[in-house]
């Protein structure tokens, strides 16, 4: 029997898909790539292939699971199959690097971002970016990792020297102008089968100022995926999805993703004191706050899902 398959290493974050797959009767098979092997003188079973890899994964002890998770792509499209999030997608995910230049080839405007490996070199790169206030933050990132900001070389010195600095995964540490936003929020849009669906304000009073998503965990009260309501402000919720968002972005973002063989992702975007559009981050493992969703009767899961069903009965259809 085909089938949907999802390729994850964390099934915290993919239930809520399979539990809409299971509403809608696809059937699916999860492949949780912590570990496992790729048999290359063999074909892969037949049906549609979703991939969830996270760029945080070795978070979890899953060190390997990107590495793994290639092969099975490379395996997977040698053999023409349908995949959602390819080799392409993977790429982009686990490098903010390869984002930016695929981001600037596309005619999109991201922060200045120099990337460093060595701990003198990323004195250097502040140095040369020449900002009174800049950031850092990993390459192969998620969950904020190494997100930090600064107004000062000798506060970074001493971040860099002392005992809280975090060792990227990958090694490159990124040094990147710091965008001042007339108010504390941001956006989030979010892309299926790389059309657009909404766009989410994200507060950020409560998080750090340019990368709130990065700083949600998924043991946070913030985490997109959570349940739990949120308290820090009850008047204003963490993550509002926006009614009737238009803007020229969204056509330029859906040109990128066709470009880049990206289907589902969450594209994060920030504007200056001059309404100067910043886009930061391009999610390929998107999740979706359940709270918001339900105040706007908008659910990406099972969207998703239909998106997904209607795949599997295009490409393997019963007659």
């Amino acid at each position: 029997m085909t089938k949907v398959y999802i390729i994850h290493e964390n099934s915290e974050w993919t239930v809520h898909l399979t539990k809409r797959l299971e509403e809608l009767q696809v059937p699916y098979e999860e492949w949780h790539l912590d570990q496992g092997i790729v048999n290359l003188t063999e074909a892969p079973p037949e049906g549609i292939f979703y991939n969830r890899m996270s760029a945080s994964s070795h978070t979890r002890n899953h060190r390997f699971a990107p590495e793994l998770t290639s092969a099975v792509l490379a395996w997977l499209e040698h053999h023409n199959r349908t995949i959602f999030n390819g080799s392409n997608a993977l790429r982009l995910e686990l490098s903010k690097v390869l984002q930016y230049t695929a981001l600037e080839a596309a005619g999109i405007n991201t922060p200045r971002t120099i990337a460093a490996v060595g701990n003198e070199q990323i004195i250097k790169a502040a140095q040369e970016l020449g900002e009174s206030s800049f950031i850092t933050k990993h390459n192969r990132a998620g969950k904020g990792l190494g997100v930090q900001l600064f107004h000062s070389m000798e506060g970074l010195q001493n971040y860099v020297e002392g005992p809280t600095f975090e060792e990227p995964v990958d090694g490159v540490t990124l040094i990147q102008q710091y965008i001042k936003a007339p108010e504390p929020f941001i956006t989030r849009c979010e892309f299926i089968d790389g059309k657009f669906q909404y766009a989410v304000k994200v507060d950020t009073s409560e998080g750090f100022e340019l990368c709130p998503a990065d700083a949600c965990q998924i043991d946070d009260l913030f985490c997109p995926v959570g349940e739990t309501p949120n308290v820090v402000n009850l008047e204003q919720p963490k993550f509002q999805i926006v009614e009737n968002f238009n803007d020229s972005i969204i056509e330029k973002y859906e040109h990128f993703l066709k470009q880049n063989q990206i289907k589902v992702a969450g594209i994060e975007f920030i504007r200056d004191t001059n309404g100067e559009i910043y886009t930061y981050d391009v999610n390929t493992n998107t999740n979706y706050n359940a709270d918001a969703e339900k105040q706007a009767g908008h659910y990406n899961m099972l969207q998703l899902a239909n998106v997904l069903k209607a795949e599997l009965e295009k490409n393997y259809s019963k007659a």
